[in-house]
């Protein structure tokens, strides 16, 4: 710990957090568990403290019924640990893109911060420690929160690009020795790996790619190997980009933003991911209202989006953030992508999805969206569908061509059933 500040324990930080304040937690792999295991702690002794944050790779204390009362979370995107907590209504759910979070967060936005929870490195010789693996919208909330309180963690990566904070900005400090929180690489099948193949047969040498984390993410970058001259500008910076770097397939020299550099807002995965991006030039990270904004994203020669949905309807209407009514993730950075993807010269936004759920006993390619699923991409913003049967552009279709397409791509399974609905509503022959 750098002489200047002094250090608190975990108690003492948290207890500079007031009644009916507002908390932002590090998202991602930087959650501080120690503060939010202290805040927790204190519930009793605090009413209406809102705790709000993107997905997070540590438990949710708060988000237990013994909080009721005294804590309750906001989620900007649904995770694992907060999902059971936002369906059973002890959490709240706010939809919203990630590239107008930082709004939010402003002095005179709908979420002015009290309090940011941080996890950082220790500081440099000229007093900066590093926001880590996820500048996302921790940047945002270090830049606007009246109180900056923060975790100090030698493990933490110094990473690159705008994720600088002065010992001055924080309010109190906790020192913390543990590793970050892994995310091992997924197994993919051959479904994903079909998916896979036909993605990289849409990516043309010298793009710039954006995508996320799982399966179909994982088996895409695995069959881009003979690409050449590949960009990166993306929200995740995954283990799977790292063989690409090192065979040269991702080089970033084609940019036409951040030339040579790959530029994310978080990383998240295994401990030689978070080894490769510390104090790593060619990997730069920025807030999300930098790097989802459309606007710069479309000014990428090439931009590549390629992102996924739980189901898409005959007209092209993408759902991504619920099972129905029920809120499976969030809005996220879905539309940011895409809408800037497609106004990006050569560009393309890529929805890539296995063609059935639940075991093959449920098609994603359905006649109508489930009551109460929420529409993340608009049938008038969608263009390319990638499923394991094939890729079709819907972009400038009608609605008859899109239902003959995308049953086109569908499992064989429920093709007569997507035929009849198509033939029925829009005379499709």
């Amino acid at each position: 710990m750098n002489p200047a500040m002094h250090s608190f324990d975990p108690a003492e930080a948290a207890a500079l957090v007031p009644s009916r304040g507002r908390v932002y937690v590090h998202e991602a792999a930087m959650a501080p568990v120690s503060l939010l295991e202290a805040l927790a702690a204190r519930a009793s002794e605090l009413e209406e403290v809102e705790v709000v944050h993107l997905h997070t790779n540590a438990p949710a204390p708060y988000t237990d019924e013994s909080c009721a009362g005294h804590l309750r979370h906001n989620a900007l995107f649904v995770g694992p640990n907060t999902r059971e907590a936002v369906a059973a209504g002890r959490a709240d759910f706010t939809p919203v893109f990630l590239s107008e979070v930082e709004s939010l967060f402003r002095e005179d936005g709908a979420m002015p911060l009290d309090v940011a929870f941080l996890q950082l490195s220790p500081p440099d010789a000229h007093g900066f420690c590093r926001l880590g693996t996820s500048v996302s919208c921790a940047r945002a909330a270090v830049d606007h929160a009246r109180l900056v309180v923060a975790e100090i963690n030698p493990q933490v990566p110094r990473t690159s690009g705008n994720s600088a904070v002065h010992i001055s900005r924080i309010t109190a400090a906790v020192e913390v020795d543990r590793p970050l929180p892994e995310h091992p690489p997924t197994v993919f099948g051959e479904v994903e790996r079909a998916i896979g193949r036909h993605v990289a047969e849409l990516v043309p040498d010298g793009a710039t790619l954006q995508m996320g984390i799982g399966k179909i993410p994982d088996a895409v970058l695995a069959a881009l190997g003979d690409h050449r001259d590949l960009g990166v500008h993306t929200e995740m910076f995954s283990d799977g980009l790292l063989a690409l770097i090192e065979s040269g397939a991702v080089n970033n020299r084609k940019k036409t933003r951040f030339e040579n550099r790959a530029v994310a807002s978080f990383a998240m995965g295994t401990k030689a991911l978070y080894d490769f991006v510390d104090d790593n030039p060619i990997v730069e990270f920025h807030a999300s209202h930098l790097v989802n904004d459309p606007n710069e994203i479309s000014k990428q020669f090439r931009m590549v989006a390629i992102n996924s949905a739980i189901e898409i309807d005959l007209t092209g209407q993408v759902c991504a953030d619920s099972i129905g009514e029920r809120i499976h993730s969030g809005i996220g950075g879905q539309m940011d992508f895409v809408q800037g993807a497609v106004r990006s010269r050569d560009g393309k936004a890529i929805l890539a999805l296995p063609s059935t759920a639940m075991g093959g006993e449920a098609s994603r390619i359905v006649p109508r969206l489930a009551p109460g699923a929420g529409v993340v991409t608009t049938r008038g913003h969608v263009q390319w569908v990638v499923t394991e049967f094939g890729a079709v552009n819907l972009h400038g279709r009608t609605l008859r061509d899109r239902a003959r397409l995308l049953t086109s791509v569908a499992h064989p399974d429920f093709r007569e059933r997507l035929e009849r609905e198509a033939y029925e509503r829009f005379h499709c022959r």
